[in-house]
């Protein structure tokens, strides 16, 4: 789903959808804002206009007609009008692993380069078990991070920590 209302206002598309009840998920990130002359930390969401909810379209069509920023997202060079759509165990297991870290980094697909992608690894033992996908290198980083991806979307970096082996 897309959200198109601007970034501070009152009732993103996400808290609106969570009063309904919906089963959601958007990216957050951390950031400072200064309120009232002291800095706070506050989630938002690392793409605004980003939101994966799990439910029918039956049940989405209502709330998508009477909110005028809510909109559907189109895959490009399928047939007209049709909705993107994530698999269900490709999303649970993305899910997991955002959840089981402390502080996970989100990428465009166009901010990762090749050089950036290391080899294809799978995890073995820990939170991560059996899960596949390529070592990220950042200069300057000490940590291992495993590099998710929602093909075309969003890419995950999770730190890899606890486990027994890295499959190359």
């Amino acid at each position: 789903m897309r959200d198109l209302k601007r970034t501070n206002a009152s009732l993103p598309a996400y808290k609106q959808l969570a009063a309904l009840n919906m089963d959601l998920f958007t990216p957050m990130k951390e950031r400072l804002i200064v309120r009232g002359g002291k800095k706070i930390r506050e989630e938002v969401p690392f793409l605004q206009d980003l939101l994966f909810v799990y439910t029918t379209r039956e049940k989405l069509d209502p709330v998508v007609s009477i909110t005028p920023t809510l909109q559907y997202r189109f895959v490009k060079g399928k047939a007209y009008r049709e909705a993107m759509t994530v698999k269900e165990t490709e999303m649970i297991r993305f899910i997991h692993a955002i959840r089981s870290t402390v502080n996970p980094r989100y990428y465009k697909p166009e901010e990762i380069t090749p050089a950036m992608q290391g080899r294809r690894v799978r995890v073995i033992g820990g939170p991560l078990d059996n899960y596949e996908g390529s070592l990220l290198s950042v200069r300057g980083s000490k940590s291992r991070r495993l590099l998710l991806e929602i093909p075309n979307l969003l890419l995950a970096g999770i730190e890899i920590t606890d486990c027994d082996y890295i499959l190359l």
